[in-house]
């Protein structure tokens, strides 16, 4: 006997329709505007919650009496630094503000293993003490993936999908101008999925977490 799931959200198609079906709004420059509404609800979403698929990695090379390390284009924070080797254990660089690194490492002709990095510009990172040699690195930086506007598919789209489709609709509904006691209903709906969200993005899949500049909730 075949089994019929139900369509979710995780294709633009289906998205624009569930949209256009809540709010019974099919005129043409509404529907222009649900890849906007998508966008900002994503938007939203991802700086509320950090979840794994706002994490990314790159690898790099620290320079030879350079003590800045440009940042990759998309890149929007930092999560760790790391000098690594091959087959061997890496070293995690300590992240400081500005004001300490100017302070701990005045003196850029001073070389050496770095062993902190802070922000100096958006960017670029500044490193302490200036390096002595290259050192391969690995970065862990948070970044916007892609939209499913653009992507046809998306991580939110496949695993939560309710906070995306009402945290869409709340936008669709403020264009419209509709009335409070929906958008405050949709803003219920999606506030529910943000703490669903958060027990799975800052808790279940964090658990082990012990540094520092990591959200942390509690899970049974």
């Amino acid at each position: 006997m075949a089994i019929t799931y139900a369509v979710g959200v995780n294709s633009p198609t289906n998205l624009w329709q569930m949209v256009q079906d809540y709010t019974e709004n099919t005129e043409s420059s509404f529907v222009s505007y649900i890849p906007v509404f998508v966008q900002t609800a994503e938007e939203r979403i991802f700086n509320t919650v950090q979840i794994p698929d706002l994490r990314k990695a790159a690898t790099g090379t620290l320079t030879v009496n350079n003590q800045f390390l440009t940042l990759p284009a998309d890149w929007l924070g930092t999560f760790s630094l790391q000098i690594v080797y091959p087959g061997s254990v890496g070293t995690f660089l300590l992240n400081k503000d500005a004001e300490y690194m100017r302070e701990a490492f005045p003196d850029p002709t001073v070389t050496g293993q770095p062993t902190h990095y802070g922000q100096f510009d958006q960017n670029t990172l500044t490193l302490g003490p200036t390096p002595d040699q290259n050192y391969p690195v690995q970065l862990a930086y948070y970044y916007y993936p892609a939209s499913i506007v653009t992507a046809g598919t998306s991580w939110l789209g496949s695993n939560m999908q309710n906070v995306l489709l009402y945290g869409t609709l709340r936008e669709a509904y403020i264009y419209m101008k509709g009335e409070d006691d929906m958008v405050a209903q949709y803003e219920q709906k999606y506030q529910e999925g943000i703490a669903l969200l958060k027990g799975l993005g800052e808790g279940k899949n964090r658990r082990d977490v012990y540094r520092s500049g990591q959200n942390r909730v509690p899970v049974s």
